[in-house]
Parts: structure tokens; C-alpha cells; sequence
């Protein structure tokens, strides 16, 4: 377009309105934006979808995947068809790989099952509510594990070139030995859902097994009275922690009987334990005391608790995580309803590696009863490194 006068030129030759041609300027620009505004989303989407295939393959990469070698596959057949028709001519003479060991075993307590299921039980026990997620897991093959501490500070003192060192003081060493105790599991199963192949025999026994070992390993390791199971750290003898000793568990009063006196007695909890320990401590309580923990707040009106910022992570008090472990006491006169302290280093768990799986169709005809069995102990491994908040006066 051109000016002509005081009105416009179209391009035909005849004379527009400053109007209509601010009106056909604009929706020239508009037009022209759309495009552009098209041009960029459609780049935007095509950095998206390489972002995300990026993505994939980085979770792809840094997932755990379980390696099977050629002396898996074998295993895991002849355990199917030792499970589902108790065929068990697969596995005698089978021998593990770096074990001078057959899997022949079935008269000392059942068959080792293969890689892949005793990965998924394991996976499944260390996923739970339980002490495990936070203790020390060591592996043995042996049938207790020794536990060195130093139950004393070495000596330590300052010395020029010319003065005579003064001797030191000599640790203590206390040795303490958690043996293992054999955990069992008696899931069943009809011959029939056996005699079907859709049915996941190896996933469903898995399941069955993980969810028992779970339950009865959480309660052990909490109240287990050492005999034919761990022992928990309530078990322990527990006094006042002013007059703590090597050997016994510290707690801090409350001040209230079966209920708190505010935050103090949660504060006082923290620093309690020393601060070798503090910077790895967790809280351990049962649903029922977090539910009275959440609703405590400080003198300014906040709350103490404060939930996970993102899904999977745990709750949080005075800034530290919490645990929530059903088998911890509930809120009452004289309980120790809630544990602080750094786990890592107070309670160790030793276990076999090994799972065994004996096949009894005799028992509960018609159903199939699979006895599991594995070994496993624990016990308080450093008595300075967990705290207990005790509901009372004093």
C-alpha cells in the first residue's frame, strides 16, 4: 500500500480509510504471528520428545537389573518344575557356580531357590517398615557374627620434641555375637492352581514368603527376645540416661505421664545422643504416636513435623526422618514409644543369603504346602548410638 493524500492506495488502485488500513495491517501481523507462534511450538515439542527419550534412556541405564549367568537359567527351570510337580530331578547333581555346593539339600531343610526369586524377597524386605531399611545388613556364611566395638575413647595427648609422651589410655573392646536364627514361612497352594501354567508359581511364592519374613523380621527386631529369634532393642535393659552405661539403652523422660510436655522432651531426645551419631539419626515410632507427634508445634505456632517434599520420602521431625515401624509401642504411662538414633551403627542384621524351599504335597491334601526358610539374627551393636523417649514423670 501507499498514501494518497490523506487517505491510502490499495493495491487495485483504489483508495482505503486509515481504518480499514490499520485493520488490514493488523491482521497481517497477526497472521504473521500465528505462524511464527505455531513455529515455535512445534519446536518446543520436538525439544520435549528428545528430552524425554533422553530421560528413558537414563532410567534405563541406572536401573538395577538383576544378571542372569547360564547357571541361572537352569536353576530357575528345574525350580518350576520342582515347585509345580515336585520334580525335583533338575536339581540333583545342579551346582551353583563359585559354591562347592550342590543345591541337593533337601534333607538338611529344602532346595535353594534361584537368583531371581530370593532377589525379589530380598528387594521386598528391604522395601518394608521395618528396622532393616535404617540398620547395618551384613551377608555371612557362617552361623553367628562377631561384632567388634570400642566401648572407650583411645587416649589421646599433646607432646613437643623434647618432653617424655605420657601413656595413654586403652580402649575396650566388647565383643558382641549375634547369632542367626532360622525364619520359616508355610505358604500353600491347590495342586490345581499349580497344574495351571498362567500361574506365576515363582512370582506368587515370592510375594507369600517376603510378606511373612517381613512381618515376623520388623516385630523381632523390635521386642524379639533373643531366643530362636533377634533380639530387639527394646529387650535391652533400659535405664535413665544420666546414669547410662555401656550395655544399656539411654531414655529421656517426657515429664508427662502418657502424653507429652510439648516439643522439650523431643528436643531434649535429639541431643541426647551424641554427635558422632546425631547427623545420621532417624526417629522410629508406630502410626498411632506419629498421629499425636504431627499435631505438636513450637512457641511460635509451627509445626515440628513436616511431610516428605517428594513421593517416597520420608517424613521429617526437628529435620530429621522418621520411620514409621508398627511395632513399636503405643503412647502410654511408662512406654518407650519412640527410638533416635543412628541405626547404621546401633543395630546390625546378619543374614544368610541363601533361601531354601521344601515341597510338602502330604500335609494338607489337597493343597501344597512350600516350607521357606532362611537365617537371619540381630542385636544392638553400639548401646551409645539409640535413645528411647519415655512417656513418664521422670
Amino acid at each position: 500500500m501507499t498514501k494518497s493524500g490523506t487517505g491510502l492506495m490499495a493495491r487495485n488502485g483504489e483508495d482505503v480509510s486509515p481504518v480499514e488500513g490499520v485493520k488490514a495491517a493488523v491482521a497481517g501481523f497477526t497472521s504473521e504471528f500465528k505462524g511464527f507462534r505455531a513455529s515455535v511450538e512445534q519446536k518446543l515439542q520436538q525439544q520435549d520428545e528428545r528430552m524425554n527419550k533422553l530421560d528413558q534412556k537414563t532410567m534405563m541405564a541406572a536401573r538395577p537389573v538383576l544378571e542372569r549367568t547360564d547357571y541361572d537359567a537352569p536353576h530357575q527351570k528345574a525350580m518350576t518344575a520342582y515347585l509345580r510337580t515336585g520334580d525335583d530331578d533338575g536339581l540333583r547333581g545342579l551346582e551353583l557356580e563359585g559354591k562347592a555346593l550342590s543345591t541337593v539339600v533337601n534333607g538338611d531343610g529344602g532346595y535353594l531357590v534361584d537368583p531371581v526369586t530370593s532377589e525379589t524377597v530380598n528387594s521386598v524386605l528391604a522395601s518394608t517398615a521395618s528396622i532393616r531399611a535404617i540398620a547395618n545388613v551384613v551377608q555371612v556364611e557362617a552361623t553367628s557374627y562377631d561384632v567388634l566395638m570400642d566401648s572407650t575413647d583411645v587416649g589421646a595427648g599433646w607432646a613437643d620434641e623434647t618432653s617424655a609422651s605420657a601413656e595413654t589410655g586403652t580402649p575396650t573392646i566388647e565383643r558382641i555375637s549375634i547369632p542367626l536364627h532360622e525364619l520359616s514361612a508355610l505358604p500353600k497352594a491347590s495342586q490345581r492352581l499349580l497344574d495351571d501354567s498362567a500361574f506365576d508359581i515363582e512370582g506368587w511364592l515370592a510375594g507369600r514368603i517376603a510378606d511373612k519374613f517381613a512381618r515376623a523380621e520388623a516385630a523381632a527386631f523390635i521386642t524379639g527376645d533373643g531366643v530362636d529369634k533377634p533380639t530387639g532393642i527394646l529387650t535391652h535393659n533400659i535405664v535413665d540416661d544420666a546414669s547410662w552405661a555401656w550395655g544399656n539403652l539411654g531414655y529421656i523422660a517426657t515429664g508427662v505421664d502418657a502424653g507429652f510436655n510439648g516439643g522439650d522432651a523431643l528436643i531434649d531426645l535429639v541431643y541426647a545422643l551424641g554427635a558422632q551419631y546425631r547427623a545420621n539419626g532417624t526417629f522410629v515410632m508406630n502410626s498411632k504416636t506419629a498421629g499425636a507427634v504431627r499435631k505438636l508445634k513450637d512457641a511460635d505456632g509451627r509445626f515440628l513435623w513436616s511431610d516428605g517434599l517428594a513421593a517416597g520420602e520420608p517424613a521429617r521431625l526437628l529435620g530429621y526422618p522418621v520411620l514409621i515401624a508398627e511395632d513399636m509401642p503405643d503412647i502410654a504411662s511408662g512406654a518407650d514409644a519412640i527410638a533416635f538414633g543412628d541405626f547404621s551403627a546401633g543395630y546390625t542384621i546378619a543374614e544368610r543369603p541363601d533361601l531354601r524351599v521344601l515341597r510338602d504335597p502330604f500335609s494338607a491334601k489337597p493343597h501344597v504346602l512350600f516350607y521357606a526358610t532362611k537365617r537371619v539374627g540381630g542385636d544392638v551393636s553400639d548401646f551409645a548410638a539409640i535413645k528411647l523417649l519415655r512417656f513418664a514423670v521422670s
